[in-house]
């Protein structure tokens, strides 16, 4: 039976050698079924998103939710200003506010000339899209976060850049046991196996 879990430990950090053993230790994890668990490299690893099983990424939702909106305000900038003053809004609006109304009417042009619109619609799609992909990234990642656990670790935060390689199986894993998951890192030929504390 899993001995009770200390509240006071984050989980525990491995320093592997080389970026092989840190995919075979990877893979291995998550076959026997841990999820919380992270790797620090001082590179990008293709193929640890997938060992991860992280799937794909929800920000290009953002980016097309963001882009939807910022098309539909466009839509509605454009031709509400460009469409004559509906008739009942003649004796309502006062002289101020009929100026919203400001057909454009130029040798026989309809109200609604998309071709002259575009410019506008692709602008505000952008925009709001970039603003929306920002704010997604900034949501799944979980930023900002001014501080985390894993900085406590010394040995990682001198040599995560440099020529070692990482990983931090987290207290918050179901299958974690820090005296198992300890043995388990160490047979998947980790360096050196710590606790990190909160």
């Amino acid at each position: 039976m899993e001995h009770e879990r200390s509240k006071d430990i984050y989980g525990l950090g491995a320093e592997f050698d080389s970026i092989h053993k840190l995919m075979a230790a990877a893979m291995e994890l998550s076959k026997l079924g841990y999820t919380q668990w992270e790797v620090y490299s001082p590179f990008p690893i293709h193929g640890i998103a997938h060992v991860r099983r992280l799937g794909k990424s929800k920000v290009s939702l953002f980016s097309l939710v963001g882009g939807l909106i910022g098309l539909t305000i466009a839509l509605v900038m454009v031709t509400a200003i460009s469409a004559p003053r509906p008739s009942f809004f003649k004796e309502v609006l006062s002289s101020h506010l009929q100026g919203l109304f400001y057909p454009l009417v130029v040798q026989g042009k309809p109200y609604l000339g998309f071709q002259a619109f575009v410019p506008v619609l692709i602008e505000m799609t952008i925009l709001f899209a970039s603003f929306s992909t920002v704010i997604g990234v900034f949501f799944f990642n979980r930023m900002p976060s001014p501080y985390k656990s894993v900085w406590n670790w010394e040995r990682l935060s001198q040599k995560a850049m440099d020529d070692r390689f990482f990983l931090v199986v987290e207290n918050s894993d179901p299958h974690f046991s820090e005296d198992k998951t300890k043995l388990i890192l160490k047979e998947l030929g980790a360096q050196a196996v710590v606790s990190i504390w909160r």
